[in-house]
């Protein structure tokens, strides 16, 4: 869990050095009672010619004027123009635990902000602000937000009001009001709250145009509960997968933020706001000057949908989808690893119906080319149900195309039931796969397997099998394409595979009631 145009003309262009990959630690959620440092960041004028301050008195003159006309360009006309449209939004939440309970966590068990203050409260679990206690009957929270309407309308983070028993904001000027909430949309962590007892309060404007890797961003919420806080920087990175969900798409900015900045925009240099701020990469739980940002896009899209009826629908077309890696593309003979492998379609959606198979891989929507599993995630989900749509698919080796209507998204996703691991008394020893490093047993040799496939008795812990992840009992369904029943299915397929030189083969594998595909390397020889 994760907590996903600027004008520069009047500045001169500014390339920032390149960055390395760091490896996935901490991200936080950042709504809370927390605050976020301002650091100050600058621009500088044009610049001037070269003055000799050396020569005389007259030239040290000229030279302070030189110095005093080209100080650093502040961002307060900006700040001054957008920092009445953020608000400070503080939530009650009844607590939902007995006062002689030992546990003194202030949300319900298993609850979204439970499982957040649980793993990234701090050492004692819940930061002071956050901590119900015994005897205390509400807790609240705090987080930011901003206008987007005069009358009222107000966008911020679903982490911040979810679950919220009462909602009040409090406006630059100082004033309190009261709010409700419109709707949340907890897949990409968005609420539209309306306040209540104004008609003219000051809004902002979501920008139109994404905005480019090195641009200037502002950043203002309220941090730590202290409100009304400016930080600066810049867009470090755009397309982020933080592996909140499949609509993952971030905009990273290094504007410090912290904790009780979730929700608050993030403006560009014209007043614009190119995001709102919602998570942060910390190995700390304080700003590192890595945040992340939902794009004004994606807001846009979700917050007309809350506003109209007060959820959100997305086109679903019903499959399982994995990305195409290079081990992948090499065994179905693709030239580039890209696109959205199916490794299952569900049953009865609108993918299956239409003739969509295990195997194929999506490679574009509507003419727009596919570049992996996440940005068809993200395409099917941003065209609404019943829009008719053409994919192309790259089935059995030949493309194709298929037009199917799509369906909507469900809200939940019912769990399948781990069989394939239960109740297995019984299992045959099964048959040694050559050069992979693994046993097999048919499926219908094994207790609770099944009547498909072979199941994997064992697994050399140092062969090529174990390095791609099988265990025992995972049940092989197919290899290279083809149904297996039994071991010599399974070496029939590897050696046709071989005669075709491939360097791997492609096995599709169910495992914990799912399917996934998995390229396994050919040894040679």
């Amino acid at each position: 869990m994760t907590d996903r145009p600027t004008d520069l003309s009047s500045l001169p262009s500014y390339q920032a050095p390149r960055r390395s990959r760091f490896s996935a630690r901490k991200f936080a959620l950042m709504a809370s009672v927390a605050a976020g440092l301002g650091i100050a960041a600058y621009g500088f004028g044009p610049s001037q010619a070269p003055v000799d301050i050396f020569t005389s008195a007259a030239h040290a003159q000229v030279s302070n004027e030189v110095s005093k006309a080209a100080q650093p360009v502040g961002f307060a006309d900006i700040v001054e123009h957008v920092k009445p449209s953020v608000i400070s939004v503080k939530v009650n939440i009844n607590e939902k635990v007995s006062k002689d309970d030992s546990d003194d966590s202030p949300f319900q068990p298993g609850s979204p902000m439970e499982r957040f203050f649980r793993r990234f409260g701090g050492p004692d679990g819940f930061p002071p602000g956050l901590r119900g206690g015994r005897g205390h009957g509400v807790v609240t929270g705090q987080g930011s937000g901003f206008f987007i309407s005069a009358d009222g309308y107000a966008v911020t983070n679903n982490h911040v009001v979810d679950g919220a028993d009462k909602v009040e904001v409090t406006t630059d000027d100082g004033k309190t009001y009261k709010a409700k909430v419109i709707g949340t949309d907890a897949r990409t962590d968005l609420a539209l709250i309306k306040v209540e007892g104004g008609s003219n309060f000051p809004f902002t404007k979501l920008s139109e145009a994404k905005p480019r890797i090195g641009d200037w961003v502002l950043a203002v919420g309220n941090p730590f509960g202290l409100g009304g806080t400016v930080t600066a920087g810049i867009v470090s990175a755009s397309g982020r997968d933080i592996g909140n969900g499949p609509y993952d798409d971030f905009i990273q900015i290094d504007a410090p933020v912290n904790k009780g900045n979730s929700g608050g925009p993030a403006f560009n240099t014209e007043g614009e706001v190119i995001g709102v701020n919602t998570a942060i990469y910390s190995p700390s739980g304080g700003s590192v000057g890595i945040a992340f940002s939902i794009p004004a896009a994606t807001v846009k899209s979700v917050i007309a949908q809350l506003k109209d009826k007060g959820s959100v629908s997305r086109g679903w077309i019903g499959v399982q989808i994995q990305p195409v890696t290079p081990d992948i593309a090499d065994s179905l003979g693709l030239k580039k690893a890209e696109g959205a492998l199916v490794a299952e379609p569900q049953a009865n959606g609108p993918a299956a119906k239409a003739g969509i198979e295990s195997g194929d891989v999506i490679t574009a929507v509507n003419g727009e080319t596919v570049k992996d599993a996440r940005e068809l995630a993200r395409t099917i989900g941003g065209l609404a149900p019943g829009n008719a749509v053409k994919l192309n698919v790259l089935h059995k080796g030949q493309d194709k195309v298929i037009n199917l209507t799509l369906g909507q998204l469900p809200n939940t996703i019912e769990a399948k039931a781990d069989t394939d691991r239960d109740d297995r008394g019984g299992s045959a020893h099964g048959t040694d796969v050559p050069k992979l490093g693994m046993t097999v047993a048919p499926a219908n040799n094994v207790a609770g397997a099944g009547k498909d496939g072979v199941v994997v008795t064992e697994v050399d812990p140092k062969s090529a099998a174990a390095e791609r992840g099988f265990k025992e009992g995972d049940v092989i369904l197919e290899v290279a394409g083809k149904t297996v029943a039994n071991a010599t299915d399974v070496r029939e397929a590897i050696k046709a595979a071989r005669s075709d030189n491939k360097n791997s083969v492609l096995m599709r594998v169910k495992s914990g009631g799912q399917s996934r595909f998995v390229a396994v390397p050919l040894a040679k020889g």
